[in-house]
């Protein structure tokens, strides 16, 4: 019996462990976590928080990529992607949220639309960077394209759910509120 209790146990904790490694870390500091917490409710705050802390990922990538003191540079521009795209997908989420609770998201979109313009520059930027030794590059272009990919669908979605709130606007169509009461 005592067998089959360590068997069970070592199964449990491999689990635990498997599980564990393969999360992805998160990229939110804990002030952005309260200020994305206390904004839940309001679409055109939230929404611009994300766009925030997306662009300071990518900020903070040029950044240290322009440091010449930096130290292992390949991996920290992979983190920094990873960060980047794990942000954006989260800001994906929350405007689908947003749009299944038929909030009007046209301010905030307007905002997004023009962020991912610059966030896509940026991005190219770092693609085609002609000071990056290829074999630098090659451990990071399969997160770098990701992103690419991932900005490049969702700044279509983007403008088309923007223009599709835009037009139903114009139709009288009535948003929903948000909690606070105000409208956006």
């Amino acid at each position: 019996m005592t067998a089959r209790w360590s068997v069970a146990f070592g199964l449990i904790l491999l689990l635990v462990t498997a599980g564990s490694a393969q999360r992805h870390h998160d990229p939110f500091t804990q002030a952005e976590i309260d200020q994305i917490r206390d904004a839940s409710w309001e679409p055109q705050q939230r929404l611009a928080l994300y766009v925030k802390f997306a662009r300071a990922r990518l900020v903070a990538l040029e950044e240290m990529r322009s440091d010449p003191k930096t130290k292992n540079r390949t991996q920290q521009t992979h983190d920094r992607l990873d960060d980047f795209v794990l942000i954006y997908d989260e800001l994906n989420d929350n405007i689908d949220t947003y749009v299944d609770r038929k909030n009007d998201i046209r301010k905030p979109l307007k905002l997004i639309v023009d962020a991912d313009t610059e966030f896509e520059a940026k991005l190219r930027a770092l693609k085609d960077a002609a000071d990056v030794p290829p074999e630098e590059a090659k451990k990071y272009e399969f997160i770098l394209s990701d992103a690419l990919e991932t900005l490049g669908t969702s700044s279509e979605d983007h403008r088309k759910l923007l223009a599709e709130q835009e037009e139903a606007g114009k139709h009288g169509k009535k948003f929903e509120k948000s909690t606070s009461g105000k409208s956006e």
